[in-house]
């Protein structure tokens, strides 16, 4: 079976890493394609052995709609090749219990559905340290984590099916029956808040484009990225404990009923908040 996986990345240097590092162990640096939103040479560097095409960084306006669009035609072309295509942000690691499935690969391999979602986190970093190692893995240094509906995404499709607003994108008359699908064991690492100073140097470019003028540019999070950084790294720190298997299992049954969205006929994840906070098992580690 042949899986690749794609990513769209500007200056995000520390989760390109561990981006390349997670795939390339599982599926091979040759079946990585990482889209360069503006020419930058330390992109090719962190990513040695993967496609790397760079678009221009000249238009800001309008730039989810024509990005999601962009990738998108990418995925279906990739289709021709591959069996399985994965997309994820930069910031965001597919992991698998290999208790469950073995391996990345081999769950795949399993499903017949045509699109996939994971269950998501974020993974938080409350230490005072700042930097972090650009080779190993961050779930060997972290395991604070809060579950969330709002990064419980699609992330893997076998047909031509886009993404959207975290979602699928589907034709208005398969929207009532499609298939919504979060394999049991399958999780979206989302890596935003797990490097304090990744954090503070992507707060800053999130601010600039925030508070660049024009239709279409991203919205208050951006503006007032630092704000936003602040009171969820406190806010996540507030939360009770709870252990793995019970916050796991709640999270999971609560988002097994998706919102069919029919004014965008977009298949979604409800975005569900869960207040309280748990910590991986081992097995991440080994990732």
């Amino acid at each position: 079976m042949n899986i690749c996986a794609i990513t769209m990345v500007h200056q995000d240097y520390w989760a390109l890493s561990q981006w390349f590092r997670h795939y390339s162990r599982q599926l091979g640096a040759e079946n990585l394609f990482v889209v360069a939103h503006g020419a930058d040479p330390q992109v090719a560097e962190i990513c040695p052995g993967a496609s790397v095409l760079t678009v221009p960084r000249d238009r800001l306006q309008g730039f989810d709609h024509w990005r999601g669009r962009m990738l998108n035609g990418f995925q279906q072309g990739l289709l021709e090749l591959y069996d399985w295509v994965i997309r994820t942000d930069a910031d965001e690691l597919i992991c698998v219990d290999p208790k469950r499935w073995g391996s990345l690969p081999q769950m795949l391999e399993q499903q017949e559905a045509p699109a996939l979602f994971a269950l998501g986190f974020n993974l938080f970093d409350f230490s005072d340290a700042q930097g972090g190692d650009q080779t190993g893995s961050v779930f060997a240094r972290h395991g604070d984590v809060v579950f969330t509906g709002h990064y419980s995404k699609a992330w893997a499709v076998r047909r031509p099916i886009g993404l959207r607003r975290h979602g699928l994108q589907l034709r208005p008359a398969r929207l009532a029956d499609f298939p919504f699908v979060m394999p049991r064991g399958a999780y979206l690492a989302h890596l935003k808040f797990a490097n304090g100073q990744a954090l503070t140097d992507m707060t800053e470019v999130r601010h600039e484009v925030g508070n660049s003028k024009g239709p279409g540019t991203p919205g208050k999070a951006w503006r007032q990225a630092a704000q936003e950084a602040e009171a969820k790294l406190q806010q996540a720190q507030g939360f009770d404990a709870l252990p793995w298997e019970v916050a796991e299992a709640e999270a999971w049954e609560a988002l097994q009923t998706p919102v069919r969205d029919e004014a965008k006929s977009v298949l979604r994840c409800k975005s569900l908040r869960f207040e309280h906070r748990t910590v991986l098992p081992d097995w991440f580690a080994s990732l």
